[in-house]
């Protein structure tokens, strides 16, 4: 006998069309909630007097897609061998960031198991899934997910997730899933069908969710129970949280807050940390502030600034939001506090941006870095990579700057081996209207940055697809084996010397130069030179012993390193 039960507190009446056609008509409680008892493993609902039949909003499985009927799905037949688990905090961690359908030729979770061990060897600490929830057609980015408690079908649906991360806790990984909850996808959101789960307002992608109008206590539980079941019943160790600036939320409690209450709450119920990372656009250090000091107790942010910092001053780029970065002393800023914007006016947005971080009470682990990200490479046009712009050099310099700094860094996938596949915006929706808009949409996106329609692929092509797949073989290639021992070598190098992963950030001291820059990190400093010639850059105390050097010219003497064009060293001072 399976439970049928949904939230549909306006509906006058709600039934469940079950296997074989038969229905049963469910029982409305106070709060609500309609429920019934009855034999069966597929079912839909039918709403009042209605005869199109909907997937479950809270469906824990859709074998049939998105628009298909919803399955019985039981957690606690999963044979977990992650019992020893302990789980994997953020601090001192190093993030991975992968697409299931383009990390492998398969594209499924299980296919992915088969490259753990690849990560392990790099020196990754915690996977980071983008987003595996149920969404429209066969392959996206999956950030128009619909269903968002069934993990997508073409991926391996439930038990391939849960085997994923049982693998990874196996080999010491932890897990991140990217959950989106700013919006639903353009097709396939049947869940507003059921309840007021939109408000008025748009962001972005469409209608905001309904968060602090009438019965918005139950879009609130929508939320924040789809959260703590992948926490839960998929062991996940942690969310990363889309676009949270996109959640319109006038409650005297943020759902953010909330939500972080909540999962203290369970970390403390199973005896491991559990970690909430925010993509926000607020430079707002209140999202990372705990919650006893008056923020909303998320436990870090992605840093948008530190990326930008090091693109522009790396690729000499500066169009867009790039506008204002770009030179040595803007990444001296960022490293030492966190956030370029800081109330400071931003020519982009035509106004002041940011907050201020607290440099003494903050610590640089709550802000997650990188120098690459899916949407920093796939909301390029043509889904170009870093790679294909700098010159080995600047690569390797770019890693160093990255990963002796004190924020969580975070490797794309593929990065660490320079991959030279485009990891582009595809989609596979299978209406042809749809399907044409999106094509469209994203041509008139690019024509504004001097793109022509021509150059931008057409997400719904499969090749879009097919070109964004890792290519494995260029490991075997010798200059993608040197930069992956490279990274190998940069992530052991943090984690053997302290002062290299040192969170604080007023013990941060980076003195900018022309076209250089030197790090002080405690026992250590880092050299870094991105001139197109050599520069002999001071040190701030006598070098005592080289840890790591780009290029076999670099020579350090005393307090002062000479830098062949384009390198750089860290040295124990």
């Amino acid at each position: 006998m399976a439970e049928l039960a949904v939230w549909a507190p306006e509906r006058s009446r709600v039934r469940a069309r079950l296997d074989g056609g038969r229905e049963v008509d469910l029982t409305r409680g106070e709060d609500g909630w309609w429920r019934a008892t009855a034999p069966t493993t597929d079912y839909a609902f039918l709403l009042d007097d209605e005869d199109e039949p909907l997937p479950d909003p809270r469906s824990r499985w859709q074998p049939h897609g998105v628009h298909g009927p919803s399955r019985v799905y039981d957690h606690s037949a999963f044979p977990w061998t992650d019992g020893g688990w302990t789980g994997r905090a953020l601090p001192g961690s190093v993030l991975y960031e992968l697409h299931v359908g383009t990390f492998t030729p398969e594209g499924t979770f299980d296919a992915a198991v088969t490259r753990l061990d690849h990560l392990v060897d790099l020196g990754v600490t915690t996977v980071e899934l983008l987003p595996v929830n149920a969404f429209n057609g066969e392959y996206n980015w999956g950030y128009d997910g619909v269903c968002w408690y069934a993990p997508h079908e073409a991926y391996g649906g439930p038990d391939g997730l849960k085997r994923l991360v049982d693998a990874c806790h196996a080999r010491g990984l932890g897990v991140l899933v990217d959950a989106v909850y700013n919006h639903f996808g353009p097709s396939g959101a049947y869940a507003p069908r059921f309840a007021p789960y939109l408000a008025e307002g748009t962001n972005t992608w469409g209608r905001s969710l309904n968060l602090d109008g009438p019965l918005s206590g139950g879009v609130r539980r929508y939320v924040i129970d789809s959260a703590l079941m992948w926490l839960r019943d998929y062991h996940a160790d942690g969310l990363r949280l889309d676009a949270v600036h996109a959640l319109v939320d006038h409650r005297a409690v943020h759902l953010l807050e909330e939500l972080a209450a909540e999962v203290d709450a369970l970390a403390t119920h199973l005896g491991r940390p559990l970690t909430l990372i925010a993509e926000s656009d607020l430079n707002d250090p209140r999202l990372v502030t705990p919650r006893e000091a008056g923020g909303y107790g998320l436990h870090a942010q992605w840093d948008d600034d530190a990326h930008h910092a090091l693109h522009t001053l790396l690729t000499g780029e500066r169009q867009g939001y790039y506008a204002d970065f770009g030179g040595t002393d803007c990444l001296a800023a960022v490293l030492e506090g966190a956030f370029f914007h800081a109330g400071t006016w931003s020519s982009f947005r035509q106004r002041t941006h940011g907050r201020p971080v607290d440099r003494e009470r903050t610590p640089g682990h709550r802000f997650v870095a990188y120098l690459q990200n899916h949407d920093q490479i796939g909301n390029r046009a043509t889904g170009d990579r870093i790679s294909e712009a700098l010159s080995p050099g600047l690569l390797r310099v770019g890693a160093v700057l990255l990963f002796t700094s004190p924020f969580t860094p975070m490797l794309f996938m593929g990065e660490e081996w320079g991959a030279r596949t485009p990891w582009q915006f595809f989609t596979s929706h299978p209406e042809p209207e749809l399907a044409e808009a999106v094509a469209e949409g994203r041509r008139r996106e690019f024509a504004g940055h001097g793109w022509g329609g021509g150059e931008v692929p057409d997400p719904q092509d499969p090749m879009t697809f097919a070109r964004s797949h890792l290519d494995w073989a260029e490991l075997e290639k010798p200059a993608h084996r040197e930069l992956y021992d490279f990274h190998r070598a940069l992530i052991a190098l943090r984690r053997a010397h302290p002062d290299l992963a040192d969170p604080r950030l007023d013990r941060v001291d980076a003195r900018p130069g022309d076209r250089s820059l030197v790090v002080r990190r405690g026992t250590a400093a880092v050299a870094a030179n991105l001139a197109p010639h050599p520069q002999r850059l001071a040190l701030p105390a006598s070098a005592r012993s080289i840890l790591l050097v780009t290029d076999p010219g670099v020579r350090v003497e005393g307090e002062v390193v000479d830098l062949p064009a384009e390198s750089a060293a860290v040295v124990g001072i």
